[in-house]
């Protein structure tokens, strides 16, 4: 009998000890479960916030893509004008591969643009030149290379191809989501731009950040609107604007009837009975018979490359237009270049109202703007930069009419 007490006695121990045993396993996975789920919920960090579950989004071209918000390590970006948006609102330190046309560091690459500046690239050049080719890129170079950006490992693309069956093609090759950007006719001041700020935005935890951009947008809009609103109609200059890029094709006949800058200052375009609106070239009697009419003339610094030599052929080709003749003829910022800089156009928005009513906007200092602009952008103040490219020929300003092309 005593014997069998001892045994059950030290049967009721071993119980004991196997539960506390197997109790402390527990409270130890589970530790090891919760310390996993906090270092997975660290992982997610981004910049701009925590990773969010999947879901679906609608990019520019009406594509239904599934994300996570705020999970991509590795981006790409390509066709005109896709890193440029995306650098307003991504992270470039993410970016995984770049188009040869924005590494400026490389011999055989596009260079059509580089006299140009592109703020974007001015900004962020230290890391596109570390970057290896996601494809050529450029104007004579407009399709995606799949192989080329597989090369790169991306984990989504950021593209501005707006072809829905490519992107839908290119997509299921690449195994990663691809968002298809676009700015819209009216470019930085369209609602499709804002659209895109906010997509970028949600895509990458920055929300903050496309906010803040997209009122910055608007409220430069309304300042500049409000300035010129009151101006009467019959104390309105007409104003003549050419060397609009379109390709890179330009010249003094490239202009624009609806031009949207013209539109937010409240600026008297003399260009106003062509048959379609955009950026397109007039026939050189069309320029001919408007040239008395014009009381100012606004030149893209892009067309003086090609105006040069058309004047020295010719340096009676202004001498019908009042605004060459009167010396009111001034230049503004090349803004296309690979697509729209999208800063540029708003801050020539800001000299073109500053250039026909300067007493309404005598305290705006156009280096100041530039810099505030960009700051707003691309967090760098950089209009130094921009006017020393060679196609800024020094900054905005007004044309001495009677040296400036010799």
């Amino acid at each position: 009998m005593r014997t069998k007490k001892i045994t059950a006695l030290m049967g009721a121990a071993a119980m004991l000890v196997s539960a506390f045993t197997w109790s402390n396993l527990c409270m130890a996975e589970e530790s090891q479960t919760e310390a996993a789920e906090t270092a997975n919920a660290a992982e997610a960090e981004t910049d701009g916030g925590t990773a969010a579950a999947e879901t679906v989004i609608t990019d520019m071209i009406g594509r239904e893509v599934t994300i996570t918000p705020g999970s991509y390590k590795k981006v790409v970006c390509i066709g005109a004008g896709a890193l440029r948006m995306y650098s307003y609102i991504g992270d470039v330190s993410l970016l995984c591969g770049i188009e040869d046309i924005d590494n400026t560091t490389l011999e055989e690459r596009p260079q059509m643009f580089d006299s140009v500046a592109r703020p974007y690239v001015i900004a962020d050049s230290e890391v596109f030149s570390a970057l290896p080719s996601c494809g050529v890129g450029g104007p004579n170079a407009q399709a995606a290379e799949a192989e080329k950006i597989l090369s790169c490992n991306p984990d989504i693309v950021i593209s501005e191809y707006e072809d829905v069956e490519k992107e839908d093609a290119l997509q299921e090759q690449l195994g990663v989501p691809v968002i298809t950007l676009k700015a819209g006719p009216d470019g930085v001041f369209d609602d499709a731009f804002k659209q895109t700020m906010t997509m970028l935005g949600t895509i990458f935890c920055e929300e903050e950040k496309a906010d803040k951009l997209n009122s910055f947008i608007e409220s430069e809009a309304d300042e500049i609107s409000a300035r010129t609103a009151n101006v009467a109609e019959e104390d309105k200059p007409d104003v003549y604007i050419c060397g609009l890029g379109n390709w890179g094709t330009t010249n003094h006949l490239m202009t624009a009837q609806n031009y949207v800058s013209f539109n937010i200052a409240n600026v008297k375009n003399v260009v106003t009975d062509l048959a379609r609106d955009g950026i397109q070239e007039i026939e050189e009697e069309k320029f001919v018979d408007l040239g008395a009419d014009m009381d100012m003339m606004i030149m893209d610094a892009a067309a003086v490359k090609n105006i040069i030599p058309l004047y020295q052929e010719d340096n009676t080709m202004f001498d019908h237009c009042t605004a060459w003749q009167n010396g009111e003829v001034y230049l503004q910022m090349a803004y296309n270049a690979y697509y729209t800089n999208y800063e540029t156009a708003l801050i020539n928005t800001w000299y073109i109202a500053k250039t026909v009513y300067p007493d309404l906007f005598s305290d705006i200092d156009m280096t100041e703007k530039t810099n505030e602009v960009t700051g707003m952008f691309l967090g760098q103040e950089l209009a130094d930069e921009i006017f020393a490219y060679p196609s800024s020929f020094g900054g905005y300003q007004k044309i001495d009419t009677a040296s400036f092309f010799q």
